[in-house]
């Protein structure tokens, strides 16, 4: 396959993210960008080397020329915009979270399904080159029988407008939450006998911070703890009998920590990036695109309905639910 020829949905800050990673990459085209207003999709073009841009969606999807779609406008307009990606017969990589619910979800997988195109969702964490070292460290009895782990995630984002906004789909959950439950799905799996679970709601109803803890069916637990309203440690750590991992920076963690009961110094497994971290799950998408495949092996279209579901159940017992969801 030639070079894969990347187009941007959306001009904001995770797009610039995402556009850094595609100049740095020697196998991908930075093709083109749509923003709804030109003269901010030709300044982002300018900036970042791409070759085309466009004043609306619309006017870019039309255009043949693009392999790979990524979606980077807020988690509240992925449904809408991936339908639309999709019913111009594109191949689509979603920022996450993936849609606002599991509904939105499942029909966006159907319709991708229906068309034969790939879309998977840029959950970077599972992307990450120390997925396979921790499974690895995990499978090997370096920590002895695997029981319990933790993690926390927060920064100081209330004044994000975004993050806080029902009409956005805001709160911690679905921007951030997804972090530590991703890490205990591929540190744990998926099979959960009991969730428990307490947020805080802002003064506008969305969830400011939550505190989440699964009981898997081996017995297992995970304590998990997400906030906007303040900088937590953003750490991991999983513990056995003979030992614990610390996991920094957890969600995109370029090394992992192995502490053995009895020894005074850590054992560190590096695991570091190429250039940001975004460069994997173009190059997972590539790879499928050239397969014919509609799904990255990372990231399987199971794994997004499974967290698109639990999110919804968390929702659910806070008596959370967004304006679009009553449409």
């Amino acid at each position: 396959m030639d070079k894969l020829k990347v187009s941007i949905l959306g001009a904001g800050r995770i797009a610039a993210t995402m556009a850094e990673t595609l100049a740095k990459m020697d196998d991908v085209i930075s093709y083109s960008v749509a923003a709804r207003d030109l003269d901010r999709a030709q300044a982002f073009a300018e900036k970042y080397g791409f070759e085309k841009a466009y004043g609306s969606y619309e006017e870019m999807l039309q255009d043949d020329g693009t392999d790979l779609v990524y979606i980077a406008t807020p988690h509240s307009h992925h449904y809408e915009h991936a339908l639309l990606c999709l019913n111009h017969g594109r191949h689509v990589l979603c920022e996450k979270a993936f849609t606002v619910n599991r509904k939105q979800a499942e029909e966006v997988l159907a319709l991708a399904e229906q068309k034969g195109l790939l879309i998977t969702e840029a959950v970077w964490t599972r992307y990450m080159p120390f997925v396979k070292t921790l499974h690895d460290l995990l499978a090997s009895g370096a920590i002895g029988k695997v029981c319990s782990m933790e993690a926390c995630f927060g920064f100081e984002l209330s004044w994000h407008d975004r993050l806080v906004n029902p009409a956005l789909a805001g709160g911690a959950l679905l921007d951030m939450g997804i972090y530590p439950l991703t890490l205990a799905s591929i540190a744990f799996g998926d099979d959960i006998a009991h969730i428990a679970s307490r947020c805080i709601k802002t003064d506008r109803g969305v969830d400011a911070q939550d505190s989440i803890l699964l009981e898997y069916t081996d017995g297992k637990l995970a304590t998990l703890t997400t906030s906007m309203l303040g900088n937590l440690r953003n750490e991991a750590a999983i513990y056995g009998t003979k030992g614990h991992l610390i996991l920094p920076s957890f969600w995109h963690a370029e090394e992992i920590q192995l502490f053995v009961d009895g020894e005074d110094t850590p054992h560190i497994y590096p695991c570091p990036v190429e250039i940001s971290g975004y460069e994997y799950e173009v190059r997972s998408c590539a790879r499928a695109i050239a397969a014919g495949k509609t799904e990255c092996t990372e990231m399987p279209h199971s794994e997004t309905l499974y967290m698109m579901g639990l999110m919804d159940r968390l929702r659910e017992a806070w008596d959370l639910r967004y304006p679009m969801e009553d449409i």
